[in-house]
């Protein structure tokens, strides 16, 4: 098992790794719209918040040496599902077919005052 990190993602706010590497795979902890250089959320537009979360997603990838094009799994935490698709927009954006398979749920409340959150495994 390898931890994975890297500080073009923000740094964990608790007791987990940024990722995990381990047997050819990559798990990636969740990943908010923090930007990583000034620990700030990075606007309230949940657009916005899901772009910088996947590009939070992609840094820890890269550490790994890999990409959002090696993602299998994701799992997707919108504190409100009105913005189901905005996410979505976005997600499809920057994932690939043939897309990750995915789980999308709605939570009362996020770590950090944030609309969504994503973790991923990948191929390594």
């Amino acid at each position: 098992m390898r931890e994975l990190t890297t500080d073009d993602a923000p740094a964990s706010i608790g007791p987990f790794s940024q990722g995990i590497e381990t047997d050819g795979t990559i798990y990636v902890s969740g990943q908010g719209p923090i930007d990583p250089e000034t620990g700030d959320v990075v606007s309230q537009d949940v657009r916005e918040q899901t772009r910088q979360t996947l590009a939070n997603v992609e840094a820890v990838l890269r550490a790994g040496g890999a990409s959002l094009d090696d993602v299998v799994k994701a799992t997707v935490f919108v504190n409100d599902m009105r913005y189901y698709d905005e996410v979505n927009e976005v997600y499809g954006e920057l994932l690939s077919s043939p897309y990750p398979a995915r789980s999308a749920v709605e939570v009362v409340k996020l770590p950090v005052d944030i609309k969504v959150e994503i973790e991923v495994v990948a191929e390594a």
